[in-house]
């Protein structure tokens, strides 16, 4: 079955209720190396402990077969929300309004910065984006609106990762690197798109299995 057709096998109150069950005992688990990474973020750079970006969510238009109706100036894609992530940048490290992608051996990311984004523990905060209910923890991964925008018009059936919730964690990125070009986007959107059209509650429950193995490996990351 097609992704445009179906977004799970599930009602969605079970993806749900799995979500709250595992973004408060990830909360509740992690909480003291929270607060470690917190106190050496604030000890080794200046700047804030926690990073805000605003990122596309899901396309609710879409569920309501309404996708090309939208009373916004701009079509964005789906409805925006702010990301919280622990700080792995300089506090300077983007120009106001301008999307810059990381790249390997990025001079923007921070010594504690490189060991969190290898460990993916910069990601941690965004279990308070689940509890939300803005993202889940398994899910196409959420990007900024511009580079949302650029994408849409690079890459086919783009904006149909925007069929569900995005996620901390996912399909795509258990199975390939972090992008840093257009044909990585493409790989990852197929990966999406294959999860979005297998979705179902132990798909989630697999994923989130094999993302600790991937957290401990640095699988990918930069």
């Amino acid at each position: 079955m097609a992704a445009e057709d179906r977004a799970s096998v599930h009602p969605e109150w079970m993806h749900r209720s799995l979500n709250v069950t595992v973004a408060v005992i990830g909360m509740l688990v992690m909480a003291p190396f929270a607060a470690l990474i917190a106190l050496v973020i604030k000890l080794s750079s200046p700047g804030p402990i926690v990073y805000t970006q605003t990122r596309v969510g899901l396309d609710r238009r879409a569920m309501r077969g309404d996708r090309h109706h939208t009373r916004r100036e701009e079509d964005l894609g789906g409805r925006v929300f702010t990301i919280y992530k622990f700080r792995s940048m300089r506090a300077d490290a983007e120009v106001p309004g301008e999307a810059v992608w990381a790249s390997k051996d990025d001079p923007r990311i921070t010594a504690i910065g490189a060991l969190m984004r290898k460990t993916r523990l910069d990601e941690l905060p965004q279990l308070w984006n689940v509890l939300r209910g803005e993202m889940n923890v398994v899910g196409p991964r959420p990007e900024r609106p511009s580079i949302f925008l650029s994408l849409r018009t690079q890459v086919d059936n783009y904006h149909l990762r925007q069929r569900v919730k995005p996620g901390i964690t996912g399909w795509a990125q258990i199975n390939q690197a972090y992008d840093s070009s257009v044909e990585d986007v493409k790989k990852k959107v197929a990966l999406d798109l294959e999860y979005i059209t297998n979705r179902s509650l132990w798909m989630d429950v697999k994923i989130m299995t094999c993302t600790l193995p991937v957290m401990i490996g640095r699988k990918g990351a930069h």
